[in-house]
């Protein structure tokens, strides 16, 4: 499709064909959240997994990424992107207790200051397998699309994999903490994994998260 023409509509059509492709038999395709336009931050992370409720295809709501998990949250609350409303809620609430209207109050406070989250590939699995270069490269060019109609001031990517993807080179986070690079003009900062195996950099991620966030 014209770069010009491709609005979300037609790329949520391409991602969930893509997730018969690459995701969970059972399970829906996980998009994005928060500000849609010009937000001040997006945060790229690597693909959702089944533990997020909206995977369900009985899910009515908003499918966006980290739904019904708690680590992530950690981090924004940590940031300061969370009240401590929500944070208490979150830290309480047990994935099968999460609904639309949470989900929607949760995004819409991150909408509010100008956040989205969004993954590089948006294929849902059962697990957190790793997954190789060429999936993501299927993803590439609908994400450079999604970003064409996002357009936000600054892209915070997290762990070597999806940095190196985006930027086209090989990124070691480990020997670039702090540094900016440019995506399309839009400054972009790799950062460390902060979640799953990648939780062991957690201090290092936050770190950098606020020296960046404060640029």
């Amino acid at each position: 499709m014209p770069a010009d023409t491709c609005t979300r509509s037609d790329l949520i059509k391409e991602y969930d064909r893509l997730q018969a492709v690459h995701g969970g038999e059972d399970l829906r395709s996980i998009l994005w959240g928060g500000c849609e336009e010009n937000p001040e931050t997006c945060f790229v992370f690597m693909n959702p997994t089944g533990r997020n409720v909206a995977a369900s295809p009985d899910w009515p709501g908003i499918r966006a990424p980290w739904l019904g998990t708690k680590p992530v949250w950690e981090i924004f609350y940590g940031l300061g992107f969370l009240s401590d409303s929500l944070h208490d809620r979150i830290r309480a609430m047990k994935p099968v207790c999460w609904d639309t209207a949470f989900s929607e109050e949760l995004y819409s406070h991150l909408a509010a200051q100008k956040i989205y989250i969004t993954n590089l590939g948006k294929c849902t699995l059962p697990d957190a397998r790793h997954l190789p270069d060429s999936v993501y490269r299927d993803y590439l060019a609908l994400f450079m699309e999604e970003l064409r109609l996002t357009a936000p001031k600054r892209i915070i990517s997290f762990g070597n994999q999806v940095s190196s993807l985006l930027l086209g080179q090989n990124i070691s986070v480990s020997q670039c903490r702090k540094q900016q690079f440019t995506l399309e003009g839009i400054p972009l900062w790799p950062v460390y994994y902060p979640v799953g195996n990648g939780r062991f950099n957690l201090d290092k991620a936050m770190e950098d998260l606020r020296y960046i966030l404060e640029q």
